[in-house]
């Protein structure tokens, strides 16, 4: 059923969970993973010019990390990428590219205000992308159990 899987990672706790969960999808279809990382340009281009190159390699550095957590958890081989531009638009053209089956995000969960004032990575993934989308919320702290993977 599934052959490639995208996960999208940045590093952050809210889609650690959420590689956790590809790894495991990937493991038991015996699928292919690809683990995607996406530099935000909007972010770089926001920043004030003299710092620009500074943030990139920082940002550079942080999505290294990232896909390298993802492959030092798998059990098989993953193909990693990192690319630059708008993170949704980046990871569903990358979906396309691959001939994905399914993309892995993580989500923080946001509802309301927060969620209208400052967007959302992964819903933008979920409204765009051609290929279903698995969301992983992040588990909240006290533990609790609601957060579990839907796919969409």
């Amino acid at each position: 059923m599934f052959d490639t899987v995208v996960v999208a990672t940045d590093g952050s706790d809210s889609v650690k969970r959420a590689v956790d969960v590809a790894l495991d999808l990937a493991d038991r279809f015996d699928a292919e993973v690809h683990a995607l990382s996406v530099i935000d340009a909007s972010e770089v281009d926001a920043s004030p010019e003299q710092l620009r190159d500074e943030l990139r390699t920082a940002l550079e550095t942080t999505a290294d990390a990232a896909l390298t957590t993802v492959e030092e958890r798998a059990d098989g081989d993953v193909t990693t990428a990192l690319r630059e531009g708008r993170p949704a638009a980046e990871i569903c053209e990358y979906a396309r590219d691959v001939d994905a089956d399914v993309v892995a995000t993580g989500t923080r969960g946001r509802h309301g205000e927060n969620r209208l004032l400052l967007g959302s990575v992964a819903e933008r993934i979920v409204r765009t992308s051609p290929v279903p989308v698995l969301t992983v919320r992040q588990l909240e702290p006290a533990g609790d159990d609601d957060g579990d993977a839907t796919a969409v």
